[in-house]
């Protein structure tokens, strides 16, 4: 199983930043990635610099978004829906996605119902309910 540190997260992404500014070949989870990178405009700055990158980790983030950690809930998302784990997740933010028409603003939701399943669990002591999370994005998708 892999388990990246917060510095390997941010190597990464700023090594498929740079890879595809210069139009390097990459791996198919680079290729994911870097299709994430180019919605978020605003994280490119971010993304150029993997020595202020990793300079930032200990500074408080001031309540502004942490690029790594959203670019990282976009790839956990596709990921989920590729294999559809939990089971359910693929449909409900294809449903999501269809809702909003945007796959973009789909994830934004599904990150929402993501982060507070995995608040839930820590606080609680217990594993992810993933069944829950899938009901979560299913009611978003739903709204009226």
């Amino acid at each position: 199983m892999f388990d990246p540190s917060q510095e390997d997260v941010r190597r990464f992404f700023c090594s498929v930043y740079a890879k595809a500014q210069s139009g390097q070949a990459m791996q198919p989870i680079e290729t994911l990635a870097s299709l994430w990178i180019d919605e978020h405009p605003e994280h490119h700055a971010a993304l150029s610099d993997v020595d202020a990158a990793l300079r930032c980790m200990a500074q408080a983030d001031d309540g502004k978004t942490n690029p790594f950690l959203h670019l990282s809930m976009h790839l956990s998302i596709s990921e989920q829906c590729s294999i559809d784990q939990p089971r359910g997740i693929r449909q409900a933010v294809e449903l999501l996605t269809h809702r909003l028409d945007s796959l973009h603003d789909a994830h934004h939701e599904v990150m929402e119902c993501l982060g507070q399943m995995l608040w839930e669990s820590q606080r609680a002591g217990r594993p992810p309910d993933g069944q829950g999370y899938v009901a979560s994005v299913q009611r978003r998708a739903t709204r009226d």
